[in-house]
């Protein structure tokens, strides 16, 4: 069409020259299947979790990298309280770079397989998630009852909501492993926390991320009643962040300037903390002190790396739960190539 409508302006197809028209046409096509994204659009969540990105942002370290890969770019961060509607988001465009807990990424991983190929781009870090409870009366997750609600991310999907499911299984038996679904409640952290330790609301647990968790317990109310670490025998990913195949074959670059930025984002969070941890206070606006923030961010149990780790044991959950029906025997299989493949300390 843009051939035609070039040749009719001519007028005469002789005067301008078909093979200069038909060479313009495919060298302006080539281009423009080349280009690559001018503005990125990269979602995060709430929580000290995060912070890879939140350095990302704050010191326009993505935006660097691409200047590196010869590209002016512009990026949008946008802000959801959890992995379901970063995935709708995905689906429908409006979102290039998701980052959430392994759940929902596992999810669009599999349900995308023969379409749009969602994979993921690289780990943010390993943290336990702690669920925490105000109920005087609960010791362990087989002490909940009819009047208790969990507060969570995502029902269902979430890496918590996953977890506690796990938990389920192992502490009622097989085929129990939804015997608390019903108490669960979707709720972003911030809220979650307001509601349990408000003491006015249905809410008597949270199962949460750093630094809510570490928060909740400095309530004297307040007891871990479970760690995901236990749950999985050892450290897990916590979050990571995932792109559809669509994007990262368009962008190569850009791809490989988030990996470059995410790479010096952690470098900065292990030999600068307290900077980092005022940084991300700052734009936050979170109510922790410097030295709380960074003691998180040092936490032995706490690893910030861009390699996966742990993930086939969520998947094999899920797989046998019926929540994921594709299976993986490696987790190469669930990353774009170029993702890191062992986790540091």
């Amino acid at each position: 069409m843009v051939l035609g409508r070039l040749i009719r302006r001519c007028g005469v197809a002789r005067r301008c020259g078909v093979a200069a028209l038909v060479s313009a046409s495919l060298l302006a096509g080539s281009g423009a299947a080349w280009a690559e994204a001018s503005v990125v659009r990269l979602a995060k969540q709430f929580g000290i979790s995060y912070l890879p990105l939140t350095v990302m942002e704050e010191e326009r370290l993505l935006e660097k990298h691409a200047r590196q890969q010869g590209l002016d770019l512009k990026t949008e961060w946008l802000r959801f309280t959890g992995g379901s509607g970063m995935n709708e988001a995905l689906l429908s465009g409006n979102l290039d770079f998701a980052a959430g807990g392994v759940g929902p990424m596992l999810t669009i991983w599999g349900r995308t397989r023969g379409n749009l190929m969602v994979k993921g781009v690289a780990a943010l870090n390993a943290m336990p998630l702690w669920l925490v409870t105000v109920n005087p009366a609960v010791k362990s997750i087989k002490d909940f009852t009819d009047k208790d609600k969990i507060a969570l991310p995502t029902v269902k999907s979430s890496i918590q909501a996953i977890t506690l499911q796990m938990a389920a299984e192992k502490a009622f038996g097989p085929g129990q492993q939804g015997k608390l679904d019903p108490l669960t409640v979707s709720m972003g952290h911030p809220d979650a926390q307001t509601a349990m330790l408000g003491g006015r609301s249905e809410i008597t647990a949270h199962f949460g991320s750093p630094p809510f968790q570490e928060m909740e317990l400095k309530d004297s109310r307040a007891r871990k009643v479970l760690d995901s670490y236990d749950v999985l025998g050892g450290p897990h990913t916590f979050n990571l962040v995932w792109a559809s195949n669509r994007f990262v074959s368009a962008n190569p670059k850009i791809v490989a300037a988030f990996r470059g930025a995410l790479e010096e984002s952690l470098a900065l969070i292990k030999a600068e903390p307290n900077r980092v941890a005022a940084l991300w206070i700052k734009a936050e606006n979170a109510r922790l002190s410097e030295a709380e923030a960074v003691e998180i961010i040092r936490a032995p149990q706490t690893q910030w790396t861009s390699a996966p780790l742990n993930m086939l044991t969520y998947l094999d959950y899920m797989n046998r739960a019926g929540l994921v029906g594709a299976k993986a025997t490696d987790q190469g299989e669930l990353f774009f190539p170029g993702a890191a493949a062992k986790a540091e300390r």
